[in-house]
Parts: C-alpha cells; structure tokens; sequence
C-alpha cells in the first residue's frame, strides 16, 4: 500500500492494495514509546490481505475485526484512564504479529506550523537546563519528516521518541515547553506529534474541505480538480499525461539506444516546481496520515512566511482550523467529534523599531491583526509573544520557553479547566473622557502593570511603571506618541497635541520596542487598535 512513483524529483502516492501474503502492517505512529489519548476511543489500524482476521490487545482490551476488500483494517479501543505504567500493544493476524512495547496512556496533541514550531530544543535559550531535567519519560514525541505530495498519504515514516536527555535535543522546543507545564500540572504522559516545516506558507497545510468551508477560499479547492484523478477533469488530464509519457518513453528508448539524450519528460498534472508551497500538499504528506490518530487538541505557530498576507490570513486560518477538525471528525467512529481545541502563537516583535512612526501599521502589525480575529473561532486561543524577539531582528527568537508556557496556560484553562489566568489583556472598549480615552481589557481583573522582561525570567512591575507604545489622534487622524497612565484595571491615553481624542493604538507596529503593558500575573497585553481606519 501506498507504493509511489517518482517523477521529476516529485512523489506522487497512488493508494492501492496490499500485496498478497503480506504480512499485517501498521502506520508510522504505532512504534515503541508512543501515547495513546486518554479517555477517547482511540483507533488502531492497518493493513493485510483482503479478509485477513485481525486481533488488537491493549490493557485488558481485545478488539477483533478483520481487512476489508482493499486491506484496510481498523478497531477502537474503548476510553482508556491516564496510565504511566507502560504496557504492550499486540496486533496479530494470520500471518503475523507485532508487538508495540512501552505504550503510555494521556495527552496527545498535534503540533504544527513552521520553522518556529520545529525549532530544536538544543538551539534555545537555556536548553542545558531544560535538558537536564528530562528524567521522568512522560514526554514523548513524534517528528513527522518534511513531505509535500498532490494526493493524501496514508502513511508517514518516523518513530516516537521518549524525551531524555539522549535523544531530546532535536525535539520542538515549543512543543516540549508546553508538554513540561501539562506533565506538572496533569501528572499523566503527554505525546505530541510534531509535523512542522520551515519557511511553509499556510495554504500548503489547509486540506480541501478546509477551502470549501470558506466561501473566499472555495476556488482554490476548485482548481485542484483539475489534477485529482477521481475529479472529471483530473481524469481526463490523467489520461492525457499517460499518453504522453508512453509516447516519451518510446521516443526515450529510440535516442539513448543511439546514445543521445532524450526528450523533456512530460509533467503531470499538477505539477509545480516548489510542491511544498502549493494548497493542500503538505496537509496531503503530514497531517492526513495521523487524522485518525486519536488526539486531544492542535497548537500552532507559523504566519512569518504570510506576513505580506495582512488580514486576509484570518480566512486561511478558518480554513486551516475547519478542515483539520472536519478530517478528524470524519475519521471518528461515531461521527459526533465535538471540535477539538486549537491554541496558537500571535507573531512576536520583529524588525527595525520605528520610534517616529506612531501610527504604526508596518512590519507584521495586519497578520497580527489577523490573527487576533481568529479567536472568534469556536474552541481557539491565542498565545501573545509581543515581548519577545525584537532587535536584532530574527526570525527564531530563542526564548520558546515562555511561549510554550502560554499555549499550556490556555490548554489548562480552557480544555482542563484548571483555575489559571491563561492570557494577558485583550482590548475590549474604550470611552472618551474629554480630552482622554479610558481604555478597558478583558483578562485583567487583578490588575494591570507596566512590566519589564528579561530572557527567560518572569515579566515584574517595572520601577518608573511608565506606559510605552501608545498612541493617540483625533477625527484628523494624525497620530501622536501618547502618555498612559493604569488606573482601576483601565489605561487613561492622552496627548497634549490632542485636544478631542477619537482613537488609540497600542503596540501597533512591526517591533513595539519597549511594549510592557501587562497583567499582574505577568502575562503580555496583545497589540490593538481602536479604529478601523486605513
């Protein structure tokens, strides 16, 4: 199954049967160390000879079934408690048997996006530290090697690896982070199954029936009809393209007999020269194969290859989010999946500060902006890293410690329903108070705090508990740098040169350098504007 032919440097996966006399095979996912989620019915599958007789046997369970017609074989373990005590899954058929050792029962969650998510462990800020204290197995992880292809896989090579200091280094870093917060609060294993890739845009990663969900979106599912060979059109471009590969391959054969070169090789539908950047064909190489894998939730981080996107990244990531919910609903055995929790990074400060620029509006600010919108989004939650980055400018701050925590702080909250503050402030409104605008925040209710942080140390009150980065203007919309002033949980925003205020802007550029607006608990506020102005 899943044989594929390759052309031109690019794979192209046809789906097609087990071979008879094959022996009983399963995904890249079950191998030794791995976590299945708790408390959900978690799938098991595979593949054998048509009608082969399958026997799954995991903690007292024994589920049986057998291959279907093409050798596609699967079974649902029922609901399972959170287990440190590793035991052995066995799958057996009649002409083989495997046995999957070490196997943890507690939290599994998907980690995607791009460069940032991949980062390694071993590249960041106090990564010695960290490595040294991965002593008690309860992190696992699963790196999904960089594959991109026109049609879904159905299977993906890697093995799970328990983090240790041996073998953790090349481990997201982003990911073990946000791992470390939900081992020691939750107390069980926590698997992650990393599928990262550096310098992706997002279209790559949003599947079909993510596009379709999105009216704006909807034509370029469309197009792909054009190489898929179930679709009409795919087929009669399939056709065309074997034609004319049986006449290149004559014609090959007559000029390398006469010791010449052959013809250029016809390109199949679909075709293009950098696979990884087009819609849908990384979703095909490194999500789709996991969707049946049982999972609790998806953290995310990517957008810096979109930054030239600005607002129009919100739809993508509607479509990002609803396909890969629709492709783990339908892979659910009873159809009724409710829509799974996904947590992601707003794009830290980035860039050449602009300290004559109070409008604002450069750099990174419309993607931010963008992402923002997404939590209006069922079931999403943003993780602000606005302190972090900044000059000198790079593309992979080293500090992942702090954002990973951020992302746990909404998993906790949000999907444990532990009693945490999972966010800074957030703006909610603002009122004009004559020649003033009081500025109000969700998240903030113990307080406000003009914060300085430094590294991987907690953000603390700052000793001048001055306000940075705000801006005010008028009707005129000429912007001015402003004075802020915290006052019962508000900001108080003025500016001598603005007589009747009319908006405010926090944050709003590229790299807010000198941005410490927080929550007592320490928690970034995320950038905002009041306006909607050009």
């Amino acid at each position: 199954r899943g044989r594929r032919i390759n052309l031109i440097g690019i794979t192209l996966c046809f789906l097609s049967g087990i071979t008879c006399g094959a022996a009983v095979k399963l995904p890249g996912m079950f191998t030794d160390g791995m976590v299945l989620q708790r408390d959900a019915p978690a799938a098991v599958w595979g593949w054998a000879d048509p009608g082969e007789k399958i026997t799954v046997s995991f903690a007292k369970q024994v589920k049986k079934t057998e291959a279907d017609a093409e050798g596609l074989w699967i079974v649902w373990l029922d609901p399972l408690a959170a287990d440190k005590n590793p035991e052995t899954l066995t799958v057996s058929g009649a002409s083989s048997a495997s046995a999957i050792k070490d196997v943890v029962v507690g939290e599994v969650w998907l980690c995607s996006g791009q460069s940032n998510m991949g980062w390694p462990l071993k590249d960041t800020e106090g990564a010695a530290a960290a490595i040294a204290t991965l002593t008690n197995g309860l992190i696992r992880c699963f790196t999904a090697p960089p594959v991109a292809s026109l049609y879904p896989h159905d299977d993906i090579a890697a093995r799970w690896t328990v983090c240790n200091p041996n073998n953790a280094v090349n481990c997201s870093a982003l990911a073990y982070y946000f791992a470390r917060e939900l081992t020691t609060v939750l107390d069980v294993p926590v698997g992650l199954l990393v599928s990262a890739w550096s310098g992706t845009t997002i279209f790559p990663w949003v599947n079909p029936e993510g596009l379709r969900s999105v009216p704006e979106l909807a034509g370029a599912a469309d197009n792909m009809e054009a190489w898929i060979p179930t679709s009409e059109a795919g087929q009669k471009a399939f056709v065309n393209y074997l034609d004319l590969m049986q006449a290149w391959i004559e014609a090959s054969r007559k000029v390398i007999g006469k010791k010449s070169m052959p013809p250029p090789q016809p390109l199949p539908p679909g075709w293009h020269p950098y696979l990884n950047m087009q819609a849908t064909t990384i979703y095909n190489g490194m999500i789709h194969p996991l969707k049946s894998y049982a999972i609790r939730g998806a953290i995310w981080y990517q957008g810096e290859s979109d930054a030239h996107s600005g607002l129009d990244y919100y739809p993508r990531m509607q479509a990002l989010i609803k396909g890969w919910r629709q492709a783990w609903r339908s892979s659910r055995q009873s159809g009724a999946l409710n829509d799974f929790p996904f947590y992601y990074v707003q794009l830290p400060a980035y860039g050449q500060a602009r300290a004559n620029n109070p409008a604002g509006g450069d750099g990174w600010t419309l993607i931010r902006e963008a992402q923002l919108m997404a939590m209006t989004i069922t079931n999403t939650g943003m993780a602000c890293a606005i302190d972090i980055g900044g000059i000198p400018p790079d593309l992979h701050p080293r500090n992942k410690l702090d954002v990973g925590r951020r992302l746990a702080l909404w998993a906790l909250a949000k999907t444990y329903c532990k009693d945490v503050v999972f966010s800074g402030p957030i703006y909610r409104e603002c009122k004009v108070e004559g020649d003033k605008i009081r500025v109000s925040f969700d998240y903030a209710d113990n307080g406000l705090m003009a914060g300085e942080k430094s590294g991987l140390e907690p953000a603390r009150e700052a000793k001048d508990k001055k306000l940075n980065c705000f801006a005010i203007a008028g009707e005129d919309k000429a912007w001015h740098r402003a004075d802020a002033m915290i006052e019962n949980n508000t900001v108080v925003v003025s500016c001598a040169k603005v007589p009747k205020p009319a908006a405010v802007r926090y944050a709003y550029s590229g790299n807010p350098e000198g941005a410490n607006l927080y929550n007592t608990e320490g928690l970034p506020a995320v950038p905002f504007r009041t306006d909607q102005w050009p």
